[in-house]
């Protein structure tokens, strides 16, 4: 059940685990699981944990005044799970976090995750993946400000293929940006430009 896990933080980072690591590492993580639509997190609560997703998906969401939801991040097999503000301040979350298929999850409660970032690798990992989330969030945020519907759509195939096989198009969409119908007419004029 952690060899996924383990396997994961070696190859974020150059320091190699100890045995006595992957012991603290397996003691402080617990695996749950989540059926599909159940939550992770709910809106005006605080996210006690970080989770790592074994299996399933997971999308993490706000609704406005309207009803309507905005998906602002999705999680597969191999990626973390929180609201990371919420769990780092101890305040009440802005955002619901929910099982989109059936999912297990690895999670850790904030003073043993805290405890775990003594073990370097642990530490080198999160420091990478903080990096690569910073990078990945500027371009998301540059992406919804400068690039049409067709360009945003064509980045999220060109970088994260495996969201748009396992979510369906309104999630897709709404995680876009753009209403379903929007990513369903790109869709259609993409398909016809393919069997010309």
């Amino acid at each position: 059940m952690y060899e996924a896990f383990l396997s994961y933080i070696q190859d974020y980072s150059v320091t190699p685990l100890s045995e006595a690591d992957k012991e603290t590492l397996t003691r402080n993580f617990t695996l749950k699981k989540y059926r599909k639509k159940q939550f992770f997190l709910q809106e005006g609560e605080v996210c006690r944990y970080h989770g790592f997703v074994l299996s399933g998906a997971m999308r993490q969401y706000s609704v406005d005044d309207k009803g309507v939801e905005h998906v602002i991040r999705l999680s597969i097999e191999n990626w973390w799970v929180g609201d990371r503000e919420s769990f780092a301040m101890s305040t009440p979350s802005i955002y619901n976090i929910d099982a989109w298929e059936d999912s297990e999850v690895l999670v850790a409660e904030k003073d043993r995750f805290n405890e775990m970032l003594q073990i370097p690798a642990m530490a080198e990992m999160t420091r990478k993946l903080d990096e690569k989330h910073a990078f990945a969030l500027q371009r998301r945020v540059n992406a919804a400000i400068s690039l049409q519907a067709e360009q945003r759509l064509e980045e999220l195939e060109n970088t994260y293929p495996l969201l748009l096989q396992r979510f369906p198009q309104h999630i897709i969409a709404s995680y876009l940006g753009i209403t379903k119908e929007t990513l369903s007419r790109i869709r259609n004029q993409a398909a016809k430009k393919n069997q010309e």
